[in-house]
């Protein structure tokens, strides 16, 4: 399917404010006034290529140019950098194109909470307003006016001092605590760097509009009904909504993955010397997009108490009245008893009653924990190829799976 395709308006009911994380803010007006994007973030494609290739394509020709391309005795060339494909070829683009993921997943989540009735009429108004803030600081300029003075000061250090190589590479040469830059490793340090991290502090922002969202909306009085079939009250939508963010995990799991990548083939770095990284990361980034869902749990707690409650109050005096009717009425007439409904009211009744007692006091599962955890895990999967052969990681795989 192309991407372009994800890119649907979302419609909800008078009086429900359209909510979208992604189509607004002031990147986003660069790109429909660029023609890289319509109103509705069509020319998805269009827009990966272009910004992809602005980051990376350069440094490929300035570094041909100076011949630091290929395979050199002094230094790591271009073309054998793990981390600048993981970067610019692989979670760039995926952070680009994850808007559209977003916004078809998301944006119809916030209408589901007046659809359903989860809201009511008196709750409105606080509603609709944090919606309105969520969409204001979404459009804020202040807001990615800061990201960029972030990731020109704070961003840039951290990529010198923590992520960038230690040994002479295509980009640059350590010497006395300096990095010489190569002319590639100027646009790598003032463009191609500083566009990635400024993309991805904008996904943060993202997240962080969302869950104050989401925050706001857990004070409301929702209704929630243990007896839902859902098994979260009615709003287990939420847990299937994190699976928008996958990319967003995929992007950062490739990230980890290039920087493993280099330090594995050229500073001869064990791979299970990461295993730490690896699984902080894993375990972060699960736990950023599931934890704020946390914040529905004392109510979904209460709906249970008082749906366990009112359904064995129900089933206490339903049980009653088919007792007396049935059993301490005398022997019952069996071709009676064959054609009332009263058996198959009791098998329902106790139907609900398990539900309400399955009722689960957060808004996901474990199948929404595993998936977002292979989500992450999965671009550390070819680092197992320093390791071991293909054929050998293909058997472990599978080993793992079956």
């Amino acid at each position: 399917m192309p991407l372009e395709s994800l890119a649907t308006t979302t419609s909800s009911k008078p009086g429900t404010p359209d909510f979208s994380l992604v189509l607004g803010g002031p990147l986003f007006q660069i790109y429909r006034r660029a023609r890289l994007s319509g109103d509705a973030l069509e020319l998805a494609t269009r827009r990966i290529l272009v910004i992809s290739l602005f980051a990376w394509l350069p440094l490929a020709i300035l570094s041909l140019v100076e011949g630091h391309a290929f395979r050199g005795a002094d230094r790591i060339p271009f073309l054998y950098d793990v981390e600048a494909y993981a970067r610019f070829l692989v979670a760039l683009p995926v952070l680009i194109g994850a808007e559209l993921v977003v916004h078809r997943r998301v944006s119809p989540c916030v209408a589901k909470f007046v659809e359903r009735r989860i809201v009511t009429d008196e709750d409105m108004p606080q509603f609709n307003g944090a919606v309105h803030s969520a969409l204001r600081i979404r459009n804020s300029v202040t807001a990615e006016m800061a990201l960029i003075f972030f990731v020109y000061t704070l961003g840039l250090w951290l990529w010198r001092n923590q992520i960038a190589l230690g040994n002479a590479t295509w980009y640059g040469t350590p010497s006395d605590g300096h990095l010489n830059l190569t002319l590639a490793g100027y646009w790598y340090r003032l463009v191609s760097i500083p566009i990635l991290q400024f993309i991805l502090l904008r996904w943060y922002l993202r997240l962080a509009i969302w869950f104050r969202l989401l925050w706001r909306i857990s004070r409301l009085n929702l209704q929630l009904s243990a007896a839902h079939p859902d098994r979260s009250g009615g709003i287990r939508f939420l847990g299937g909504t994190s699976y928008a963010f996958g990319p967003l995990l995929f992007a950062q799991g490739a990230l980890l993955s290039g920087v493993i990548g280099n330090r594995v083939l050229f500073e001869g770095r064990g791979l299970v010397s990461f295993k730490l990284e690896a699984a902080g990361l894993i375990v972060g980034m699960v736990s950023i997009i599931l934890g704020p869902l946390l914040m529905f749990a004392p109510k979904l707690e209460l709906a249970k108490r008082k749906g366990a409650a009112d359904y064995g109050l129900l089933a206490s005096c339903y049980i009653a009245g088919f007792e007396r009717k049935w059993i301490r009425g005398g022997s019952p007439d069996m071709d009676e008893l064959l054609g009332t409904g009263d058996i198959q009211s009791l098998a329902d009744l106790g139907n609900s009653y398990s539900v309400v007692q399955d009722m689960r006091w957060v808004p996901f599962g474990i199948s929404d924990i595993t998936r977002l955890v292979a989500t992450t895990a999965a671009p550390m999967i070819p680092l197992g190829l320093t390791v071991f052969s293909l054929e050998d990681l293909v058997k472990r795989l599978i080993k793992i799976v079956l």
